[in-house]
């Protein structure tokens, strides 16, 4: 071990390191390092974006036979020793190998020895070559990512000897050639993703007999040919991108019911939308643009309750726009077809629509006065069309286009509000899903001059630079300088997209900056996140929800400039035993109580109301003095009252409300079971797992809560102290709940740290998990049955 310390503390460079300054013997309180219950012996290591690039270290790991994942993602390394390779035999437990965002180049390496590996991941690095017979010792593999390299040649044929294959990425690579039949021999594949590549020929119609298939990316290819007879009839289908190939014929008629996202967009198909599209009642996505398709749209497509988005640009497509369905709040896009006559009112029961596309088309007569009363409508586009008679007056929050209609009339007396209230938007739209998670569209626009103390926006370095100057002296320039233009030893940590830096401008002040990576700029599912947080920040308020300063939008550099919080994510203060142990139980209590508070402002003093949909405890950060924030909105939704509001999955596993699986309807209570998980790990010390779904079992009567507390923090003797816990226990408790009616409401959670923080009257270790369970509250009961009387 401690050849292995010198090797790492010699190549980063990074003071503090993560253990303590003197040479600590025991690899099990460093950070990056995890052991098991007891200490005995290590069975992870993660060093991930620590800023490694010499991997003579990497051999020693050989030698640590106990080792179940080794996750080196996100640094600088170049190169796999091949004594790594080779004579890493002993690692018969390893069974997660992770090598994503680093530096590596040249050919595959070969494995030998990785008897029990599951996970191999090596995208976003630099290898190339062929790939051919280099995985034969992977045996036992599951999930292969090799995507966004530059690997050439045929895709393989054989991906080594493991019949137990579930999930292939091999995305943006240079592969050529057509796609083999063999890969169906992986009887056990859910995921294939091999988009943007070369390849060519038509979809192997094997594919249409992998029974456990859910999601299948072929996008951004040269594929010709039709659509294989039962390549969509699936049963497990949840999505699929054939998206900006060649692909000609017409669509299936049988198509599984179990879709959830469907683009074909940009391909050579004509004929009609088959009727039978209305079984698709888990359909929330339908994107058909850019193809020769032609006749009306089916009137069925009305009954489908889920979609969300419906992308049918840029046809032949006519007659009569049929009653569309109501949960349409995404996008609905008609443009470049053949549609004309009056605007059908029909339109009008789209209450949560937000982008609207008629343009190119031959509507006629006036533009209806609906739309203006349309609450939710961000964008209207209308240009090019026939339409005549005076524009309706819209609210200045509302893009709207009308170029290219000879016969309208602007009105002369625009509206106060639509002369004086904005200082800009920005309209967004994001459609397709990378690797495995889906795209949204957005807009966000900006409150009165006023309401923003001081605003400098600079143009000559991008699309838009926005900084909301507290002292009048940050510039777009003062953050390029302070981070050396990006430089990977200002980084922090990697979030959920993009990475952290830390920056000290010139006053002296220091801010952290979320940067999107090239790659993920380029990713729609992540300029959407990166802009939705914009909107969503520049409209809340709350001393417990992270500060935005400004941001940068450019095609070069994107970023957002937050408050500088020290403590970083909660997640890593409780991962590692230095810093957990350095956040007391009345410490945990505060932590808890400001992010309730916080989810109440959300949820019932902003109007709209936001939900979160990702409160994890890696989305809580925490400034010097431990006080809590909630950070991250890059997947939040408003909620309007006359939508459906239902959308995709979105949040970090372990942490979903379980109701999101079969509903897809996101609801305040969502964020209220997430709320429960993240309490229970603030006491607990770690994700409580298991423990959710143990209270079924009668042996949850003998586990106590001083039997889940961290043992890293002794038990608290103080009663108050000790009432706060059982406190926040219960209140965990009644937020798991898995029937979402049943959960209270952060409103009703927020009032209970305010008025019941009690003593508790009887010893701490009495009290049981199940007597907690069994008296979990809902919106109409308090915990004073639980806590005891006030002293």
């Amino acid at each position: 071990m401690n050849n292995l310390y010198n090797l790492l503390q010699n190549d980063t460079g990074l003071s503090p390191f993560p253990w303590n300054s003197t040479r600590d013997p025991d690899p099990c309180s460093w950070k990056g390092v995890a052991c098991n219950s007891n200490n005995s012996y290590i069975t992870e290591f993660f060093f991930y974006n620590f800023s490694l690039s010499n991997s003579d270290f990497l051999p020693v790991l050989c030698q640590i036979d106990t080792l179940e994942y080794i996750d080196l993602s996100y640094n600088q390394l170049r190169s796999l020793p091949s004594e790594f390779m080779t004579g890493c035999g002993n690692l018969t437990a390893l069974r997660k190998l992770d090598f994503r965002s680093n530096r590596l180049s040249g050919s595959l390496p070969h494995f030998h020895g990785f008897l029990k590996l599951e996970i191999l991941v090596l995208s976003y690095n630099m290898l190339s070559g062929p790939i051919s017979l280099q995985m034969d010792g992977l045996v036992s593999l599951k999930i292969l990512s090799l995507g966004y390299n530059q690997f050439t040649g045929s895709v393989p044929t054989h991906l080594g000897k493991s019949m137990v294959l579930e999930q292939l990425w091999l995305s943006s690579n240079h592969f050529v050639g057509k796609i083999p039949r063999e890969i169906a021999n992986y009887s056990n594949l859910t995921s294939i993703y091999l988009s943007a590549n070369n390849l060519s020929r038509s979809i192997p119609d094997r594919f249409g007999e992998l029974p456990n298939l859910r999601f299948l990316f072929l996008s951004s290819n040269s594929l010709s040919g039709g659509i294989p007879i039962d390549l969509l009839s699936q049963s497990n289908l949840f999505s699929v991108d054939l998206s900006d190939n060649s692909l000609e014929g017409s669509l299936p008629e049988n198509m599984s019911s179990s879709l959830s996202e469907l683009n074909i967009n940009w391909n050579l198909l004509n004929g009609s939308i088959p009727s039978s599209v209305s079984r698709l009642q888990n359909l929330y996505k339908l994107d058909l643009t850019g193809n020769n398709l032609s006749g009306s749209i089916p009137e069925s497509i009305g009954n489908l309750s889920s979609l969300i988005e419906l992308q049918l640009g840029s046809n032949k497509l006519g007659g009569k726009i049929p009653l569309m369905p109501r949960s349409l709040h995404i996008a609905l896009n008609l443009s470049h077809n053949l549609f004309e006559g009056q605007i059908p009112e029909t339109l009008s029961r789209l209450p949560g629509l937000e982008v609207l596309d008629l343009s190119n088309n031959r509507f006629t007569g006036n533009i209806p006065d609906f739309f203006a009363k349309m609450g939710s409508l961000a964008q209207l586009v209308l240009s090019n069309n026939l339409l005549v008679g005076l524009i309706p007056s819209f609210s200045a929050y509302v893009s709207v286009e009308t170029t290219g209609n000879t016969g309208l009339i602007k009105p002369t007396n625009p509206s106060p509000t639509q002369k004086t209230n904005i200082v800009l938007y920005l309209i967004i739209i994001a459609g397709t899903l990378s690797a495995g998670v889906f795209g949204f569209v957005v807009y966000f626009c900006f409150r009165k001059t006023q309401q923003i103390p001081s605003v400098a926006t600079t143009t000559n370095h991008g699309n838009i630079c926005s900084i909301w100057n507290y002292d009048g002296k940050i510039a777009y320039e003062d953050i390029i300088k302070a981070t050396n233009d990006f430089d990977i030893k200002y980084c922090i940590g990697t979030g959920g997209y993009g990475s952290v830096y830390r920056a000290q401008l010139p006053s002296g002040k220091v801010v952290a900056l979320k940067k999107l990576h090239r790659l993920e700029a380029e990713d729609p599912y992540f300029d959407h996140c990166f802009r939705n947080e914009v909107q969503m920040l520049t409209n809340v308020r709350h001393k417990n929800i992270v500060k935005l300063y400004g941001f940068c939008l450019h095609n070069r550099s994107m970023f957002l400039v937050y408050e500088y919080m020290e403590k970083g994510s909660l997640f890593c203060a409780l991962r590692f035993d230095v810093e957990a142990s350095e956040i007391g139980w009345t410490q945990r209590v505060n932590i808890v109580e400001a992010i309730a508070h916080a989810l109440s402002y959300l949820h019932h003093d902003h109007t709209p109301p936001i939900v979160h949909r990702d409160i994890s405890s890696n989305n809580i950060l925490l400034n010097s003095q431990l006080e809590a924030f909630v950070a991250d909105f890059g997947t939040a939704r408003l909620l309007h009252p006359d939508s459906s509001n239902q959308t995709v999955i979105a949040g970090t596993y372990g942490y979903i409300a379980p109701e999101l699986a079969y509903t897809m309807v996101v609801t305040e209570k969502c964020d209220v079971y997430s709320f429960g998980v993240v309490a229970l790990e603030i006491i607990m010390g770690k994700h409580p797992g298991d423990l959710l779904s143990s209270f079924t079992k009668p042996s949850s009567e003998s586990i106590m809560i001083t039997d889940v507390l961290d043992p890293r923090l002794p038990p608290p003797t103080n009663p108050i102290v000790a009432g706060n816990i059982v406190l926040v226990a219960t209140m965990a408790f009644s937020c798991v709940h898995p029937q979402p009616k049943s959960r209270p409401t952060m409103r009703h959670l927020s009032q209970e740290f305010l008025s019941h923080r009690k003593a508790l009257a009887a010893p701490l270790h009495t009290v049981s998990l199940l007597q907690l369970w069994n008296r979990k509250m809902d919106s109409a009961q308090s915990s004073n049955e639980v806590i005891g009387a006030p002293i």
